[in-house]
């Protein structure tokens, strides 16, 4: 590739804040994907992560939509999504990533991904990483101008006023926020000037185990639970602790401690060690396969609240924060139905 910028590219980033800012920004939907960086040089097209890593192999249908729709020489920041009918799906979109090429070849016709274009870095002979943001998205816009499915261009705005609302409305489609850009920024990559508010909501769940920190004898994480109608379902974790509360949690938790899992809810899947789906407190994740994920059984007699942003199918999209233990709440009163459903939001409505 001989272009202005050569991959690989760290994306510049955003920090999260309380309330969406006001003043000479502009706003974008917060689309739930993988951050990508797409390069193209003619024929020659790459998909870089957040993380740096290639993405290409795994999205060979984006490589082709590259070729067909982005300008001839040029390098694109965006996102790659997923929809499953009218909603974005990140679940669907996880499973894109695997190592069997005749895997990819069909989840590629399956499940097809989408791009959306957020950011234009250089275009033929001329990097733009320099220029205003306000620059770059117009000329984004001109240069996408006549892009087709599955590339698209993130709608913007600079009222205010219709951001809130976009924030509002837009969950119901899969989206998880509003990205906040100050119109005179150059890209800078790797830095957090940006700003992203997400949503943030409590919910009361069960605390039926924990998993050891691997700094040592503490409390790294709380294996969380909700009832729903085949009994107590793991929702995800509690994880965000001080080293000082993480050692005062393994006191707290002792009394609950049990190795007699004939009871437990999640007995049975202490024996699945080897399972490969992440749904169970003990499994092998997908994303890190080589990390413990042993986990320590508590009986499921403690309830606490929890914040988290959104829900991925039955479970807490990312990891939740301890607020406060609920000692008024039964164990048995923390199920599904205390979670906030978003109104649902047609995806083609955002795209256009």
């Amino acid at each position: 590739m001989e272009l202005p910028i050569s991959p690989p590219l760290a994306p510049m980033l955003a920090k999260a804040v309380k309330t969406m800012p006001e003043g000479d920004l502009l706003y974008e939907p917060k689309w739930d994907g993988f951050r990508c960086i797409i390069f193209r040089d003619g024929d020659e097209v790459e998909l870089s992560s957040r993380g740096e890593r290639p993405l290409t192999r795994y999205f060979p249908e984006l490589v082709a939509a590259a070729r067909r729709e982005l300008p001839e020489r040029c390098v694109v920041d965006g996102e790659i999504v997923l929809r499953t009918g009218s909603v974005l799906d990140f679940e669907a979109l996880q499973q894109r990533i695997h190592p069997a090429a005749s895997r990819i070849a069909l989840l590629a016709e399956r499940t097809p991904a989408s791009f959306v274009a957020f950011d234009l870095l250089a275009l033929g002979d001329e990097s733009l990483m320099e220029l205003p943001f306000g620059e770059r998205r117009e000329r984004l816009t001109s240069a996408l101008a006549k892009a087709a499915a599955p590339i698209h261009v993130t709608p913007v705005t600079d009222s205010y006023e219709l951001a809130q609302q976009w924030f509002e409305e837009f969950e119901g489609a899969g989206l998880d926020g509003v990205i906040v850009k100050p119109r005179a920024i150059p890209y800078q990559p790797d830095k957090r000037i940006m700003f992203k508010v997400k949503h943030e909501r409590t919910a009361d769940c069960v605390v039926a185990g924990f998993r050891w920190h691997k700094s040592g004898p503490i409390v790294g994480s709380l294996l969380l639970g909700l009832y729903g109608e085949s009994g107590l379902q793991h929702v995800g974790v509690a994880a965000s602790f001080p080293m000082a509360r993480r050692a005062e949690l393994v006191a707290e938790l002792e009394p609950y401690r049990t190795e007699d899992l004939s009871e437990h809810p999640w007995g049975a899947w202490a024996e699945q060690s080897g399972a490969t789906t992440d749904r169970m407190p003990g499994a092998v994740s997908r994303w890190t396969g080589k990390k413990d994920l042993s986990w320590v059984a508590l009986r499921p007699e403690l309830v606490c609240e929890v914040a988290y942003e959104s829900m991925e199918g039955n479970r807490f999209r990312h990891t939740a924060r301890f607020r406060r233990w609920r000692t008024d709440r039964t164990p048995q009163s923390c199920g599904y139905e205390q979670l906030e459903v978003p109104v649902a939001y047609d995806l083609d409505e955002i795209l256009g």
